[in-house]
């Protein structure tokens, strides 16, 4: 997005002039920022559910409005110019204060009514499926419907991005209000197939001599993951995922060992705990909302539903399986 596509761009004490902004379209900087952070348009696409050429028609759109290029193409993607770094803060805050308008007129609905946004992983999304949890709150309030967000990506509930979050690990966003509903135990699981072929391991030290699944890219920083490492440095790597969902099937596959979460790995007829919980691991998990958004009724509604239901889900309730 070259800077000839602005011949009506003219510069001022080294600065693009703005021109045009009586026809500037506000939306257009939920795109901007979009590209911004993820850095293509397609991941930018994905973020906003939209589609590629959407994006790209609504930056070209807002550069025109605006009469200076906000973004470049390079060979990894997307980079912004700097005129993009300059009006970046300015479009956060922009988002924000529409946010928190969005959130405020929100409190003015009192009825029991309304779609609730719910934002969790693929693991617990499946989990929550699992014991109908989603399904029993439709019957107790027909007219809340819930929208599930499944991701392994952490949404901003300041920006809107989501009501409500099962989130879990170290919680630091001060706008955040919720409570703790759990410490989830993992452990080490093998599937009957290859305990059957290779044996089973009796302690930690055991495992070195296994196969092991290795966690990368976004799930690499886990603490279950630096624990399999540094207690089985020499094991032999078989398979490598990205996330939770993904080693659990290599481990069902056969493929060799691998930390898991137990209220996710226990539902699995084809698994088997082999060692474990490892205390050390425990991963709290939180219910959490926007502070602002706590009172509305419908949201206030699903988060104490949950609060009372969730913990059974979340610590493994149903047998555990060993051999």
């Amino acid at each position: 997005m070259g800077r000839d596509r602005y011949g009506a761009a003219r510069l001022r004490g080294g600065r693009a002039r703005m021109h045009n902004l009586t026809m500037f379209d506000w939306s257009d900087l939920r795109y901007f920022l979009a590209v911004a952070r993820e850095g293509s348009s397609l991941a930018a696409a994905r973020t906003l559910r939209v589609s590629q050429s959407t994006v790209h028609r609504r930056l070209v759109e807002l550069e025109k409005r605006l009469g200076c290029p906000l973004v470049e193409r390079r060979p990894s993607g997307y980079g912004l110019t700097e005129y993009g770094k300059e009006l970046q803060p300015y479009a956060e805050r922009v988002e924000q204060a529409a946010s928190a308008l969005r959130r405020h007129a929100a409190t003015f609905d009192k009825g029991m009514r309304g779609t609730v946004r719910l934002t969790c992983s693929t693991p617990m999304a499946y989990r929550l499926m699992k014991w109908e949890l989603l399904d029993k709150f439709h019957q107790r309030y027909p007219d809340i419907k819930i929208e599930l967000l499944m991701t392994e990506r952490v949404l901003d509930l300041s920006n809107g991005k989501a009501d409500v979050a099962i989130r879990g690990g170290d919680i630091r966003e001060e706008a955040l209000v919720g409570k703790k509903i759990a410490d989830v135990p993992w452990a080490v699981y093998a599937s009957r197939s290859y305990v059957e072929r290779n044996g089973r391991p009796r302690s930690p030290e055991d495992i070195r001599s296994h196969c092991i699944i290795e966690f990368i890219d976004e799930i690499a920083a886990l603490a279950a993951a630096r624990w399999l490492r540094s207690k089985a440095p020499e094991a032999r790597i078989s398979g490598q995922a990205s996330n939770v969902p993904s080693v659990l099937l290599a481990v069902k596959s056969g493929a060799g060992l691998a930390l898991l979460p137990s209220h996710l790995a226990d539902l699995d007829q084809d698994l088997v705990r082999v060692i474990g919980p490892i205390p050390e691991l425990d991963y709290p998990i939180y219910l959490l909302t926007h502070r602002d958004l706590r009172k509305i009724p419908r949201i206030a509604a699903f988060f104490d539903y949950c609060v009372s239901r969730l913990r059974p889900v979340l610590t493994g309730a149903e047998p555990r399986k060993t051999i």
